[in-house]
C-alpha cells in the first residue's frame, strides 16, 4: 500500500474519492484504472491564504503491480510505502493472581484498564467521581447552585477532565498506539471521521456516551469498578505495594489487596498527590503553564480565517494554534482552542476558580475560546518543596474565587483594558459564556507579573497573526491553572516507582499532556505490567 501526501482539492468539489483518485494516478503516473482501493488518511483545511482556501488530503492507495519498482521510478518524496496498521498485546508474563487496581478512569486509566482486561487480569477500578451520566448531573448543578462536589465535578469523575472540554484529540506525541486509541474510540461510538481529520474532536455531548460504552466493555472483559470511592493511602511492606485503603461516599474505609496499582489519577488530585509524598514517594518540580481564558465571537475568528469563504457549507467553525516568544521575555502559547464553545467554571476544590473551554461536537454556540498561557519554570516557584508549583497553584485559584466575589463568579477584564492594566467596566460585543458568570476586574492583579508581561506582549503578537485577537471587546477570563500538573511522580524504566507494584500513570503523574498522550501512557503502562514476571 501507498501513502500519497498533499492532495488538494478545491472547497466545492464534486465527488471527493473519484476527484482524489484522479489526482492519487497522475502522482503515481498510472491510468486510474489501476488504482484498486483509495482511502482517505488525512483531511484538514488549509487557509493560509484566505484567497484560496481549499484542502490538502493524505491518502492511502492500492495499486496493481509492483509497489516497491513504482517507488523507485518515481522517485517522489510525496509518495511513501505504508502497511495496514494493527495492534497486538504483549505476551502476559505475570503470574500473581491478583487484581491490579486502577486508580482514576480518565483516558490514562480508561486504556490501562482496557488492556488489562482484554489480557484477562479483570481489573478493579477505583474513581473518586461519579459515573459521567451522573457526573454531568452534579456539574449541572454546581453551575446553577455554586454547591460544589469536590469528588465529581468537571476535574474528577468518569472519563476525566477531559469530558468537559471538547474531546479534543490532536497531539505532539508521535507513537504508533494512537492510532489504536483512535480505533478503540470508535469502536466505542466515536464518529469515524476522527480517523481522517487533521484536527480530530469527539465533543463533550458525544464523549460522555464513548466513555460509557468503554466502562462496560471493560466490565464484559472481568473488570470491575467501584465509583465515588477514593484512595486515601497504599500499603507498602518490604518496598513493594501490598494494597490500597479507600474510602467511600458514606466516609467507610476499607483495605484491598493487591500487588499491582496504577495511578492515573489527574493532574487535580492533590490530596492523593500530598498523600503519596507523605509516604516518601519521590517527586519532582514539574513546569506549568498559567493564564486566562480569551473569547471572542466566532463569526470574528471564521472571517480572520477563511476570508470570503467564512460561510461556506463545507468549512466548519474555524480554529486556531497560535505561539510566539516576545522580546526578552518567555513563551506564550494558546492551547485547548474551543470553536463554537463556552468557556466553563472548572474547581475541584471549596473556594476556589478554575477555567477552562468546552465544545459540544457541532461546535455551534456564538462563541470560540482558548487559553493564553505563560510557561511556569521551577525557578519561578515559591520554594524548592517538591509540591511549590501545585501550592502556588492553589493560591492563585483562591485569589481568583475572592476577586469574583465569593461565589464561584470569575474574575474577567477586556483585552483592551488588560493590556493598559486597568479594571474593565463594561463589556463590547462579546458576551462571555462561563455559567457560573463573570465580575469585570483587573486579571493583572491575579495572575503572576511575570506572567501578565508576557500576556500582554504576546497578545500584540498573536494579533499580527490572527487579524482582531487582541481586539479591544475580547474577553479574557482567569484562571486557567490546569492545563498540566506542576509534579512528575519519578518512574524507572519499567514505568514503576521506587515502591515495587506502584505505577504512575498520564497526565497527573507528569508523562502525558491531554487525551491522546495520557490514553497512549495507559496502554504502555499496561504492556509493562503484562511484562513483569510477579
Amino acid at each position: 500500500m501507498l501513502r500519497i501526501n498533499e492532495l488538494k482539492l478545491p472547497l466545492d468539489y464534486e465527488n471527493e474519492i473519484s476527484e482524489l483518485t484522479a489526482l492519487a494516478a497522475k502522482q503515481l503516473k498510472i491510468e486510474q484504472s489501476n488504482i484498486k482501493t483509495l482511502e482517505i488518511y488525512k483531511k484538514s483545511v488549509d487557509c493560509r491564504k484566505r484567497n484560496d482556501v481549499h484542502f490538502i488530503y493524505s491518502v492511502n492507495v492500492l495499486s496493481d503491480g509492483d509497489e516497491d519498482a513504482l517507488l523507485k521510478r518515481l522517485a517522489n518524496p510525496k509518495v511513501q510505502k505504508t502497511g495496514v496498521y494493527s495492534y497486538e498485546l504483549p505476551e502476559n508474563k505475570r503470574t500473581s493472581q491478583l487484581r491490579p487496581i486502577v486508580v482514576g478512569f480518565g483516558p490514562a486509566g480508561m486504556f490501562c484498564s482496557l488492556m488489562l482486561a482484554k489480557a484477562g487480569l479483570k481489573p478493579l477500578v477505583i474513581e473518586r467521581g461519579q459515573t459521567v451520566y451522573e457526573r454531568t448531573k452534579s456539574v449541572e448543578s454546581f453551575w446553577q447552585s455554586r454547591t460544589l462536589n469536590t469528588n465529581s465535578n468537571v476535574q474528577f469523575g468518569e472519563g476525566g477532565a477531559g469530558t468537559f472540554s471538547d474531546g479534543k484529540l490532536t497531539t505532539g506525541i508521535k507513537d504508533p498506539r494512537i492510532r489504536e486509541v483512535f480505533l478503540e474510540f470508535c469502536r466505542d461510538g466515536a464518529p469515524e471521521e476522527i480517523l481522517a481529520s487533521a484536527k480530530p474532536h469527539i465533543g463533550t455531548d458525544r464523549l460522555k456516551e464513548v466513555v460509557k460504552n468503554l466502562r462496560e466493555k471493560v466490565i464484559s472483559l472481568g473488570g470491575e469498578f467501584r465509583f465515588e470511592t477514593r484512595l486515601t493511602d497504599i500499603i507498602v511492606y518490604n518496598g513493594s505495594v501490598q494494597g490500597v485503603t479507600v474510602e467511600t461516599a458514606d466516609g467507610k474505609t476499607e483495605d484491598i489487596e493487591t500487588d499491582t496499582v496504577i495511578l492515573a489519577i489527574g493532574h487535580s488530585a492533590r490530596d492523593t498527590v500530598e498523600m503519596l509524598f507523605n509516604r516518601g514517594i519521590p517527586m519532582l518540580q514539574k513546569p506549568f503553564s498559567v493564564g486566562a481564558r480569551i473569547e471572542h465571537r466566532q463569526e470574528m475568528i471564521d472571517r480572520s480565517q477563511y476570508g470570503k469563504f467564512q460561510n461556506h457549507p463545507r468549512l466548519k467553525a474555524a480554529d486556531y494554534k497560535l505561539a510566539c516568544h516576545p522580546y526578552g521575555g518567555r513563551g506564550a502559547y494558546t492551547f485547548c482552542m474551543c470553536p463554537g464553545g463556552t468557556v466553563v467554571c472548572a474547581p475541584s476544590e471549596e473556594n476556589t476558580v478554575v477555567t477552562n473551554g468546552m465544545s459540544e461536537y457541532a461546535r455551534d454556540k456564538e462563541n470560540a475560546n482558548s487559553a493564553v498561557l505563560v510557561g511556569i519554570e521551577p525557578s519561578d516557584f515559591p520554594s524548592e518543596h517538591p509540591l511549590a508549583g501545585m501550592y502556588w497553584q492553589r493560591e492563585i485559584e483562591q485569589k481568583a474565587f475572592s476577586m469574583g466575589g465569593g461565589d464561584y463568579t470569575a474574575p474577567a477584564q477586556l483585552v483592551k483594558d488588560f493590556l493598559d492594566n486597568t479594571a474593565s467596566t463594561a463589556l463590547g460585543d462579546v458576551k462571555p459564556s462561563c455559567p457560573t458568570g463573570v465580575k469585570l476586574t483587573n486579571i493583572c492583579e491575579l495572575l503572576p507579573k511575570k506572567a501578565v508581561d508576557t500576556m500582554q506582549s504576546a497578545l500584540v503578537k498573536m494579533n499580527g497573526m490572527l487579524d482582531g485577537f487582541a481586539c479591544d471587546s475580547a474577553v479574557l477570563t482567569a484562571p486557567e491553572t490546569r492545563s498540566s500538573a506542576p509534579v512528575r511522580i519519578i518512574r524507572d524504566e519499567f514505568y514503576q516507582t521506587k515502591v515495587r507494584g506502584l505505577y504512575p500513570c498520564g497526565e497527573g503523574a507528569g508523562y502525558a499532556g491531554g487525551i491522546v498522550s495520557a490514553a497512549v501512557d495507559g496502554i504502555k503502562v499496561a504492556e509493562a505490567i503484562l511484562g513483569d514476571e510477579r
